[in-house]
């Protein structure tokens, strides 16, 4: 058994599972967005008495939250990736994802309070 003499901090191991994710999570995004631009023609809120019981339905909340799971999940491949390719100082690049990791999950808190609000 060969065993490396080093152990690197990051990688670009992650391939087809990124590929697909970023795949997966367009395609729902996308399916979102034409599912709320159809409920948004047919309802036609005006005001924010009419855009609060568009949302009050449970099942656009919670496609909603998962929209957002999905774009902040699409965020974080995205930057992961232009991260490891163009900053190449190890301590730099985990600064930076930790606080994009930390950023994104902030916003999902956020929207999720916004949606249960």
């Amino acid at each position: 058994m060969v065993r490396p003499s080093r152990l690197a901090v990051t990688g670009a191991h992650y391939g087809l599972k990124d590929w697909l994710a970023q795949r997966v999570t367009a395609v729902l995004m996308v399916i979102y967005l034409i599912v709320l631009t159809t409920v948004l023609l047919v309802a036609a809120p005006q005001d924010y008495a009419a855009w609060k019981a568009v949302f009050s339905h449970q099942w656009l909340r919670i496609t909603t939250l998962v929209f957002f799971i999905c774009l902040f999940w699409h965020a974080w491949v995205g930057m992961r990736n232009i991260l490891m390719d163009y900053v190449h100082a190890t301590a730099i690049r985990l600064t930076v994802q930790i606080a994009v990791i930390t950023a994104l999950l902030f916003y999902l808190i956020w929207a999720t309070e916004i949606l249960w609000s």
